[in-house]
């Protein structure tokens, strides 16, 4: 699976991360849907570190990616906008 974290590159997860990735993601759309801005700074920062601890992609190497992020510093209003009932990861 390839996410992008815009302004920052694409990570390369291993498929069986999928569901963990889905968890954490989870936690972000209960928090910006419950409008609490302590819970969304943790749950984005948390989904945010979960990618990046993936395996950093080439910037000169573009793949198809499977889920965008947000920008790290994307507010909870902003977030509100993305975000659909399945969250920022479908699946």
């Amino acid at each position: 699976m390839i996410v992008r974290i815009m302004g920052e590159g694409q990570w390369r997860l291993a498929d069986e991360k999928l569901d963990q990735l889905n968890a954490v993601d989870t936690d972000l759309e209960k928090a910006v849907s419950a409008g609490d801005e302590a819970g969304f700074k943790t749950a984005f920062a948390a989904l945010l570190e979960f990618v990046r601890a993936g395996d950093k992609l080439p910037d000169d190497e573009l793949h198809d990616s499977d889920a965008i992020l947000p920008p790290g510093d994307s507010t909870l209003g902003e977030m509100r906008e993305l975000i659909s009932g399945d969250g920022l990861i479908a699946g």
